[in-house]
């Protein structure tokens, strides 16, 4: 059994809900499915997170969703990422939309969900202070965030990710 410990502003703090799209137009609405015991979500909401975000998206597939690794069949989870277009930014939202559903790959396009939302809201609820990296959150069933990372991939994150959805 794996024991998450979480700082006292984590602690209990729930993830707001988020309602998108994946490219095929289905909407979303995330934290997700309650049978999913966790779910992880990644989030990116400025230009230069945008790069980190997808250094993390091969290896955070292969271990989540291919179940590659040592540990992949003891826990089920699902995998999100979410591009927020905020702001200004709502207007890049329908292009950037045209653009990846010519450019993804049918497993990239079942884990992208495009969200159009009020940037004060998310970032309050989540603590999200920096623009420039990408936001991890370990969701449970009940919309509990039991564990955080950000910034720049590493394995440690990774492995910190996977540790806090076993069972």
């Amino acid at each position: 059994m794996a024991i998450v410990i979480l700082s006292g502003s984590l602690r209990a703090q729930t993830f707001p809900t988020l309602n998108g799209e994946l490219a095929n137009g289905t909407a979303v609405q995330l934290p997700g499915d309650p049978k999913t015991p966790r779910i992880v979500i990644a989030l990116a909401y400025g230009q230069k997170a945008q790069a980190d975000l997808e250094a993390w998206y091969e290896p955070a597939y292969l271990r989540f969703v291919a179940k590659h690794g040592l540990f992949a069949n003891a826990y089920s989870t699902e995998l999100y990422f979410v591009p927020l277009f905020t702001g200004a930014n709502k207007a890049a939202y329908e292009p950037s939309m045209k653009r990846f559903r010519k450019s993804a790959t049918p497993e990239t396009a079942d884990r992208v969900v495009f969200v159009r939302t009020e940037l004060e809201a998310v970032r309050e609820a989540l603590g999200l202070k920096d623009k420039d990296i990408p936001y991890f959150f370990v969701v449970d069933r009940d919309g509990r965030i039991v564990h955080r990372e950000q910034g720049a991939f590493t394995e440690d994150k990774l492995d910190a990710i996977e540790e806090a959805l076993m069972p």
